[in-house]
């Protein structure tokens, strides 16, 4: 089953990279089938500095509901995600952000207060979910992952410590190969062939003197995060974060989840306001796209989600269309197939391909109607008529 075809709960039959699911927060109680998956740019457009794609990022990728602390506690945090972080890669998520604190003698995640890790609080040991990470990386040789750390580790050489024992280390892409001045970073066929391909990032600035791992606010722009970051028309950066248009960082990060993780809720976060925050961020930035966007439960919304909001990003990133589905595979920038809806849409629907800030296709999608439908709508009204 396509996109926007209605479905049943109990037996999700839609497509790959799908979910059937429902959003009442938007009063939208049919299940239907929506995106949980983006395209992957390299299959379009491959060899391209790193900073020319945007890739989908989970914000608390390790805070999962119904979860257990390893240490036997129950968790009381709040949760923002559904699904384990190996599950995340597979569905397309290449950058995860993960909160690391000192406990119990060793490095776990945590989403804590006040510097400290609690029982309550904690999580796992960090190690069982960056050797997820390695084992994704190991199986696909071809991709990338960037990690944001949040970072309360205070004991010595303790990230260094955490990364060697994942087996990530060698992995790395070393701090001296990324560019300071906002000029392009390498591509993404050099950091493949040369086998480095996990940025790892810091909110520590002194672990770059100390570990070598790159202060995040040096290389990255960061509008702010929770419901300050939601306010329709505004993009300001956060304060650790230059200004959004410092052309002196070629990274950009869209954050676009609210203060409090509300699952029933996310489905209208990460639909069309995601997609309108990420226009005005585009203008706050000078117009660059951002090159990953971070959101809570990131398999829901209220059709394309998450998932259609980087396609856009990606599109206008690596050919110049609105969406990375209509480029041309390593064709000329510019070069873009948009397909011609037969016969015309609804006055709600664009014909410049947008509706809300989404793509075309999505637009479609949005409104539960595949291009087939349309059609067969179109053949029974010409019967009618006749």
């Amino acid at each position: 089953m396509q996109i926007g075809e209605t479905c049943s709960m109990d037996s999700n039959q839609c497509d790959a990279g799908l979910r059937c699911g429902t959003c009442p927060a938007s009063g939208n109680t049919r299940p239907r089938c929506t995106r949980t998956q983006p395209i992957r740019p390299t299959s379009k457009v491959n060899g391209l500095p790193f900073n020319r794609y945007s890739w989908l990022t989970t914000h608390n990728s390790y805070a999962l509901s119904g979860s257990k602390s390893r240490s036997g506690s129950p968790v009381l945090g709040p949760a923002n995600q559904e699904d384990d972080v190996a599950s995340q890669l597979r569905n397309g998520v290449r950058g995860l952000m993960l909160d690391l604190y000192d406990f119990d003698n060793d490095i776990w995640m945590c989403h804590s207060f006040g510097g400290r890790c609690y029982n309550i609080t904690a999580y796992q040991p960090a190690v069982i979910i960056l050797t997820e990470v390695k084992k994704f990386l190991d199986a696909n040789p071809t991709e990338i992952v960037t990690i944001f750390i949040e970072d309360y580790v205070t004991s010595p050489g303790g990230l260094t410590r955490v990364l060697g024992a994942s087996g990530l280390t060698k992995y790395m892409f070393p701090l001296n190969r990324m560019p300071r001045d906002g000029g392009d970073w390498p591509t993404i066929t050099d950091m493949v062939t040369q086998n480095q391909r996990l940025v790892v990032f810091t909110s520590k600035s002194a672990k770059e003197a100390s570990e070598g791992i790159a202060y995040e606010w040096s290389f990255v722009v960061e509008n702010q995060y929770g419901n300050e970051g939601q306010i329709a028309g505004s993009c300001r950066n956060r304060s650790e974060s230059s200004a959004m248009n410092t052309t002196s960082r070629s990274l950009i990060l869209q954050n676009y989840f609210s203060t409090n993780p509300n699952v029933t809720g996310a489905c209208i976060d990460n639909s069309g306001s995601l997609i309108a925050m990420m226009n005005t961020c585009q203008l706050a930035t000078g117009g660059r796209w951002p090159n990953y966007i971070a959101v809570d439960f990131y398999q829901r919304s209220d059709g394309g989600g998450a998932p259609e909001a980087v396609d856009v990003a990606n599109g206008y990133l690596t050919c110049g269309c609105p969406n990375i589905a209509y480029c041309r595979v390593n064709a000329t920038f510019g070069t873009c197939d948009i397909p011609v809806l037969w016969p015309p849409p609804p006055a709600s629907l664009q014909t410049d391909g947008s509706l809300g800030g989404f793509g075309l296709g999505s637009a479609i999608h949005a409104a539960g109607i595949s291009r087939s439908l349309y059609l067969g709508i179109f053949s029974t009204l010409i019967l009618l008529v006749i």
